[in-house]
């Protein structure tokens, strides 16, 4: 597994919904890869800030600059 299939991975495998052989390739991946490692951390912390943010909850003009901040985004 390379970094880019981690990532890609990352929200099912913190919902446990990923299947056994994905799972097994994405821990061998993140003990190997320290920058993984961090990401992975870094999608814990956000999703612990966040709580249980849903679309009811944020705010218009909140949510109208995630979605422009998302669709400008472009990988690196």
């Amino acid at each position: 597994m390379n970094c880019d299939e981690f990532v890609e991975l990352v929200t099912d495998f913190l919902e446990g919904a990923l299947p056994e052989e994905d799972e097994r390739r994405f821990i061998d991946h993140l003990a190997e890869c320290a920058k993984c490692e961090t990401y992975l951390e870094q999608m814990r912390q956000t999703i612990a800030a966040t709580g249980e943010l849903t679309p009811q909850n944020i705010s218009l003009d909140a949510r109208q600059q995630l979605l422009t901040a998302f669709r400008n985004w472009q990988r690196q």
